[in-house]
């Protein structure tokens, strides 16, 4: 699966797990986020933090009528102002993938699947 770009020279074709990388990374670069959590486990209700190399399980691209939507699933640190942390989160993620991109991304939908207690 790909997403397709048009421009003036011809079609650009961005993987999924490309954009899902790079959401993923922008996300874990904010202030107050612990890691990302696999959307998978939700239905265990076990949050494991994911590594560098699996960002992209804690991401889900969905694309409907051409329209870009990301959702997130996100640990938080103890003692951040969650709202906050989030609003964060979608700015960076939105910007970065515009910036590398060049992708107009019309949501990013963040889910906090947990609170951690960071070591100082």
């Amino acid at each position: 699966m790909s997403i397709e770009m048009k421009t003036q020279l011809g079609v650009v074709d961005v993987s999924k797990d490309v954009v899902a990388t790079i959401a993923g990374g922008a996300a874990v670069d904010c202030y107050g986020i612990v890691g990302m959590a696999s959307q998978k486990q939700i239905k265990d209700g076990i949050t494991d933090l994911l590594g560098k190399e699996n960002f992209r399980r804690g991401v889900v691209i969905r694309e409907i009528d051409k329209e870009i939507h990301i959702d997130m699933y996100i640990i938080v640190s103890y003692g951040t102002k969650i709202s906050e942390v989030a609003y964060n989160v979608q700015t960076k993620v939105k910007y970065q993938l515009e910036q590398m991109l060049g992708l107009d991304v019309d949501s990013v939908n963040i889910f906090v699947q947990g609170v951690r207690v960071t070591n100082p």
